[in-house]
C-alpha cells in the first residue's frame, strides 16, 4: 500500500503551509494495513493518506469527501472516544455501484476537544457480503429444494398405508415413492459434487486427459435418458486432444450438459457433442441441441444454483437445478470459460473452451463464465 503525506496549504489569502505534526513512525505502520487509512489534522484536512482511500474515492485532494466519514471524525475529535460502524458508500471506480466498508475512527495522540488528529481506517467488506449473501441463499435455496421430495415421500408413504388392502394402488404409490427418493438422491448427489467442487479449485493434481474418453463416457451415461425420449445423441469434431484436468469432474460437466440438453429438447430431436482445436491455446467441447432454447432474459442467470426456465419443466424431468452450477465450477476448477449460444425455438450450444494441454503446466486458475444471445454479435460479459 502505497502511504502518501500531502502538504497543507490553506486557500485563504495570506495563510501560510502548516507543518505535518505527525506521530515519528504512524506512515510506517499504516503503510503494512490493508485498510484503506487517511490521517486528519484539527481542520478536517488530509495529512496522510493511503492510494486505496484515494481509489475508492474517499479523499480527494485534501479533503475528505464522504460525509457520514467525516461527521464520524469530528464526534471521535470531541470527545476522544473511538468509533466503529458501517457505511455504504457509491464510488466511480465500481461504475456507481454501492461498496460496503466497516471503518473505525480513533484519536491519534494525546490532544482531544482542543482538536487533534484522527486517524480513519476503512475496510472494503463488499466481497465478503456478498459470499455471505450467496451462503445464506444457498441454504434457503437447498432447505426449500429439500422440502419438496421429502413432503412428497412422507405423504406417498402415508398413502400407501391407507391403500394396505389395495395392492395396484400400493404399486402405483410405490413408483411414485421411488422416483420421489431418486429426485431426492440426485439432489444430494449433486450438492455434494459442487461442494466438493467449489472446495478443491483449482485443479491441484492435474493429469492428461484425453477427450475422446471423456466424451464416449458421458454420452454412454446418458444414453437411457435420450433413447426413451427418442432423442437421439452424436459426437463428432477433431480426435485425439487432450487437456491436464481431472477426468471425473470434466465428465461430470459434460454428462450435466447433455442432460440438460436432453430435458429441453423435443422427442426424436439430435443432440451433438463435438471436440476441436480453435487455436494453439484452447481446446474447445460443445453440446448443441435443436431444443426450446433460453430466452435472452435468462442467459445471465442460468449458472447460478437452483435457478431454473422453466421450474414446471425442470420438476417433471427430476432436474435439481444444479447442473449448470457444477459446469461453471468444473470449467472455473480448469481456468477455462463457458459459453452458451442460444435463442428462442432454435435450440443452444454450451461451449467449454479449456487451456490446451501443456508438459510444464502446474494446475490452473479460475476463468470467468460469459453468456451469449443468439442472433447476437456479441452480448459478452
Amino acid at each position: 500500500m502505497n502511504i502518501r503525506a500531502a502538504s497543507r496549504t490553506h486557500s485563504g489569502p495570506g495563510e501560510r503551509t502548516q507543518p505535518s505534526r505527525l506521530p515519528a513512525g504512524i506512515a510506517s505502520v499504516l503503510s503494512v494495513l490493508s485498510s484503506a487509512s487517511v490521517v486528519l489534522d484539527s481542520d478536517d484536512r488530509v495529512l496522510l493518506t493511503s492510494s486505496a482511500a484515494r481509489a475508492f474515492g474517499l479523499v480527494k485532494g485534501d479533503d475528505l469527501i464522504v460525509g457520514e466519514l467525516l461527521a464520524l471524525v469530528r464526534q471521535v475529535r470531541r470527545n476522544g472516544e473511538i468509533r466503529e460502524g458501517e457505511i455504504e458508500v457509491s464510488t466511480s471506480r465500481f461504475n456507481g455501484r454501492t461498496t460496503s466498508f466497516a471503518v473505525r475512527v480513533a484519536p491519534l495522540g494525546p490532544a482531544v476537544g482542543d482538536g487533534g488528529l484522527v486517524l480513519l481506517l476503512a475496510e472494503d467488506q463488499t466481497e465478503s457480503r456478498r459470499v455471505e449473501e450467496v451462503r445464506r441463499d444457498f441454504v434457503a435455496n437447498t432447505s426449500h429444494e429439500l422440502k419438496t421430495p421429502v413432503g412428497a415421500l412422507a405423504l406417498l408413504a402415508e398413502t400407501v398405508e391407507d391403500a394396505a388392502d389395495d395392492p395396484e394402488a400400493v404399486r402405483r404409490f410405490a413408483g411414485r415413492m421411488r422416483q420421489e427418493a431418486s429426485r431426492l438422491t440426485n439432489l444430494v448427489q449433486d450438492m455434494i459434487t459442487l461442494s466438493r467442487i467449489q472446495a478443491a479449485e483449482p485443479v491441484t493434481d492435474p493429469i492428461a486427459v484425453n477427450l475422446d474418453l471423456v466424451v464416449a463416457e458421458a454420452l454412454d451415461r446418458c444414453r437411457m435418458k435420450a433413447s426413451a425420449r427418442g432423442i437421439e445423441l452424436a459426437s463428432g469434431g477433431q480426435p485425439g486432444l487432450s487437456v491436464l484436468g481431472d477426468e471425473d469432474l470434466l465428465i461430470t460437466a459434460l454428462r450435466n450438459l447433455l442432460e440438460n440438453a436432453v430435458a429441453y429438447s423435443p422427442e426424436r430431436t439430435r443432440v451433438v457433442v463435438s471436440t476441436s482445436q480453435p487455436d494453439d491455446d484452447a481446446i474447445e467441447i460443445s453440446v448443441a441441441d435443436q431444443g426450446i432454447g433460453i430466452p435472452k432474459r435468462d442467459l445471465e442467470r442460468i449458472f447460478e444454483r437452483f435457478y431454473r426456465v422453466d421450474p414446471a419443466r425442470s420438476r417433471a424431468t427430476g432436474g435439481t437445478g444444479l447442473g449448470l452450477a457444477i459446469v461453471k465450477h468444473v470449467t472455473a476448477a480448469h481456468g477455462g470459460k463457458v459459453a452458451v449460444r442460444s435463442a428462442e425455438g432454435a435450440g443452444s450450444t454450451f461451449t467449454l473452451r479449456l487451456p490446451r494441454r501443456r508438459g510444464d503446466a502446474p494446475g490452473f486458475s479460475g476463468g470467468p463464465v460469459y453468456a451469449i444471445s443468439q442472433p447476437a454479435k456479441e452480448a459478452v460479459t
